[in-house]
Order: C-alpha cells, then sequence, then structure tokens
C-alpha cells in the first residue's frame, strides 16, 4: 500500500473527537455496502458497516437471487424449498466477506447525528468518510385498497401456489414473476399503464418478448390505470374473508372503460424508490424521496465526505450498479488518503451499465435501444440477428429470439445492444465489453467467435451490411 497522510489537511473533512472512529462508516450490507467494505478493508482502512437486517440487502435475501432460484425451477415447490438454502448459502459468503479484521459489522440501525457521525445502539461512531447504502423500498400505487396487494418479498413468501396473479405494472419485476408463475401454472394478468412493457428496453424487443409470454398464456391490459383493489367473499354479516377469498382489481382501460378482473393475489410491481430516512437531515447533504441522494460523478453528496452508493442515489437501481459505484467511491478516498494513489479503473464508465430481465427467455440490453437513439436525434445504423438461423440455438430448441446491434454510420463505433432470446444477459455482457473499449463494427466483424454458439449471433449483426 502506498503511503498513508500522516496528518491531515484543510480539505479533509474531520469527525468529531469520539471513541468510536473509523476512516469509513457504511450504513447499509447489501451489495454497494459489502463491496465498499472489502475494499477499503483490503486496502488497510479501518471500516465499521452498519445493517439492521440480513446482510446482502434486497438483491440476495428478496430480490434476484430468490427470483432467478424460481426461474431455474422446475415446480414451486422446489422453488420454495431451494430459495432458502441458496440466500442462506450465499448470504454466509457475505458474512465470511465482512469477517475481515480491518472491519467491525454493527447490527443495528445507523442514525446520523452530524455530518460524520452516526449513532447506534446507544453509540456513537464517527469517521471522516461515511458511505450511505440504504438501497430501496417497493412503490406502491396511491389507490383504494392497496394495502391487498402484495409486494415482490410477500409473493416469495407464499407457501402455496396461488391458482391466478394480477400483476399491477410490467417492468422488470413484474414480467419477470408473470414469467415465472406463468411457467408454475398460475393464470396470470398484467396491468400496465404505458402501451408496451419494460420501458427500457428496445420497444420492437420488448413487443416480440411479450407476444411470445401471451402464446404461452399471460394476459396483457396495456394502457391500463388501476384505480382500485376490493376483497371477494366475505363472509355473511361479517367481515372475515372466507379461505378462498380473491381480489377484485379496477381499472380503466385503453377506452376509458372501467374494467374489473378477480384474482387470488394481486402484485404491486411499479417499481423501486430510493430508501432514505428523516434522520439524513442531520447530516446535511441533499436528498428527495422520489429521486434519492443527490450525488456528483464520485457518487458524494452535497456534503464533503458522504457519499451515496445503489438505489440509495436512484441512477441506477442495479445490483451491478451498486458494486460498481462501491469500487469507483473507495478508488476517490483513497486517491484522497494515500499519496500517489493509483486508480485501478481510470475509465470509470459509470454510464455504460448493462441489465437484463430473466423472463423465459431472457431479455437484456446495454446502451440506448433504437426508440432512445431516434429521441436524440442520434445518426445510427441498427443490425438485426435472429436465433431461428443460430446453429446452437436450434440444436437449444431455443429458436424464439432476436439481436439489435447499434452502431454509428459505416459499420462505427458500437452505441447499443438489445436482445432477447435464450442466454441474451451472456450476448449483451460481451457487447458491453465491445463497447467500453470503444469497438466498431468492422472491427467486430473481424473477431472470431466459437462455432456452435450462441455469440455468433453478434457476429453475425455486425456481417449485415
Amino acid at each position: 500500500m502506498d503511503e498513508l497522510k500522516t496528518g491531515a489537511t484543510c480539505s479533509d473533512p474531520q469527525p468529531p473527537n469520539l471513541g468510536g472512529s473509523a476512516d469509513v462508516i457504511i450504513i447499509g450490507a447489501g451489495p454497494g455496502g459489502y463491496r465498499a467494505a472489502e475494499l477499503a478493508a483490503k486496502a488497510g482502512l479501518k471500516v465499521v458497516i452498519f445493517e439492521q437486517g440480513h446482510v446482502g440487502g434486497t438483491c440476495l435475501n428478496e430480490g434476484c437471487i430468490p427470483t432467478k432460484t424460481y426461474v431455474h425451477s422446475a415446480t414451486f415447490a422446489e422453488a420454495v424449498e431451494r430459495q432458502p438454502q441458496v440466500v442462506q448459502q450465499l448470504r454466509a459468503g457475505v458474512e465470511q466477506i465482512l469477517s475481515h479484521p480491518n472491519i467491525t459489522l454493527v447490527r443495528a440501525e445507523a442514525r446520523f447525528v452530524d455530518a460524520h457521525t452516526v449513532e447506534a445502539l446507544e453509540v456513537e461512531y464517527s469517521a471522516p468518510y461515511i458511505i450511505i447504502a440504504t438501497g430501496s423500498v417497493p412503490k406502491c400505487l396511491p389507490i383504494e385498497g392497496a394495502s391487498l396487494a402484495l409486494d415482490s418479498r410477500d409473493l416469495l413468501q407464499l407457501d402455496h401456489l396461488p391458482e391466478s396473479l394480477c400483476i399491477i405494472g410490467a417492468g422488470v419485476i413484474g414480467m419477470e414473476f408473470a414469467s415465472i408463475f406463468n411457467t408454475f401454472g398460475s393464470k396470470v394478468t398484467v396491468v400496465e399503464f404505458l402501451k408496451e412493457c419494460l420501458p427500457a428496453l428496445d420497444s420492437d424487443i420488448a413487443k416480440r418478448l411479450r407476444k411470445v409470454l401471451e402464446k404461452r398464456g399471460v394476459e396483457f391490459c396495456l394502457q391500463s390505470a388501476v384505480t382500485g383493489i376490493r376483497s371477494s367473499h366475505l363472509t355473511p354479516n361479517t367481515s372475515l374473508l372466507t379461505p378462498n377469498s380473491s381480489k377484485t382489481v379496477t381499472f380503466t382501460d385503453k377506452k376509458g372503460k372501467e374494467q374489473t378482473l378477480e384474482a387470488e393475489e394481486v402484485l404491486m410491481a411499479v417499481g423501486r424508490a430510493p430508501r432514505v430516512y428523516d434522520h439524513f437531515r442531520n447530516a446535511g447533504f441533499d436528498y428527495d424521496v422520489r429521486s434519492g441522494i443527490k450525488v456528483d460523478d464520485h457518487f458524494e453528496t452535497t456534503v464533503k465526505g458522504i457519499y451515496a452508493i445503489g438505489d440509495c442515489n436512484g441512477r441506477q437501481m442495479l445490483a451491478h450498479a451498486a458494486e460498481a459505484q462501491a469500487k469507483a467511491v473507495v478508488e476517490h478516498i483513497l486517491s484522497l488518503l494515500v499519496l500517489n494513489h493509483q486508480t485501478t479503473n481510470p475509465q470509470n464508465d459509470q454510464t455504460l451499465i448493462p441489465a437484463a430481465i430473466f423472463t423465459k427467455p431472457e431479455a437484456a440490453c446495454v446502451g440506448p435501444g433504437e426508440d432512445q437513439l431516434k429521441a436524440a436525434g442520434t445518426l445510427y445504423e441498427c443490425r438485426k440477428a435472429f436465433y431461428r438461423a443460430n446453429g446452437k440455438a436450434l440444436a437449444m430448441n431455443e429458436t424464439e429470439g432476436m439481436l439489435k446491434l447499434f452502431s454509428e454510420l459505416n459499420a462505427g463505433r458500437i452505441l447499443g445492444c438489445h436482445v432477447f432470446g435464450a442466454h441474451s444477459a451472456d450476448l449483451v455482457q460481451e457487447a458491453s465489453v465491445l463497447m467500453y473499449l470503444g469497438a466498431t463494427v468492422a472491427q467486430l466483424r473481424q473477431m472470431v467467435h466459437i462455432h456452435p454458439t450462441l455469440s455468433e449471433l453478434l457476429l453475425s449483426a455486425a456481417e449485415i451490411d
């Protein structure tokens, strides 16, 4: 490790002289928090990290990992049995990371006392650098009967397979659960306010994916606004629900007519909001309950020495984005503390974040889609490749799918890649590497790909004139 500064400078934020001091305080032990703790500890910094729930955050305990366990389970019963086992195994791995000698894990809620002091269990801790990684919470529509709906965590805790499921929202969470519960055998209906599902995805890709799910029996009510939820089948003369009670969802369809549908369970899947707390005011940085904590390009808040990473800053609500931001923040802190510290990630392009939707088939994207390129007035070329023409896809019996590759004119720099089909996340990961390195379509054409593989789809798209 490079030589540490032995004396504070006037530009360094100064903590009060309290007993529980550290180099870095981290609030939240999700993907961003525990990654920041690991990197800082390995660099020789003393870290105190606070977590009032299970380590691993939403992703590990009630988000991406449990849902992917469901995706890769043959039956609902198998999924219910496997999910806690997978989560516990991965949680143990995070616990091991946080057992580093330079890390102190405090299993309690931390509250800001001032800009560089937090309190937990009636003990105060101070540090010149504080990283907030408090994650996000499910959003909920302000409608009558909203409390009757489940959120994603509730749905994952069900011990029985609902005969019918109404999902409000056709974003990533809604579409993944629609695919999962349709596969398990539930009758699934999705009600979405927008005219197409998955608004972050290229609309052509999103429409094709929706059509595949419709063929499998998922019903979609697009351009429909949910206005209320009520319980059905009340016991006569009482307020008690019968054992086979269901919910009635009321919505206005695209023609302006009021419609109703019944389902055993209703999932509210209208996105997530940054998790912020009133005690943040004690630290003095700017934040908003809707958009999250305001940060700059170093993920530093409006108060020097306080950073916010992951969902709580509202930029990219993805676990891998939180980890990337954690790395960027620790690098920035080390550059302030250590003489001649060389960053290991000088490019640090936080705008190039790939994303995946684990439906069946998958969908994934990196960079803008065709709709965004048109809206921005960008001159571009679009090339398409279809799974049905790929040897590996045919051999796998996975012929449903399409890849769209966007680039500058004349086989120029790759601008984006949107895909739906088997292992689309892997294809997009390759595209994101090419984009990170500034590769052109002309260069992609010269790259040899193994045959037979799905990655040849990228090459096929590149070779189109």
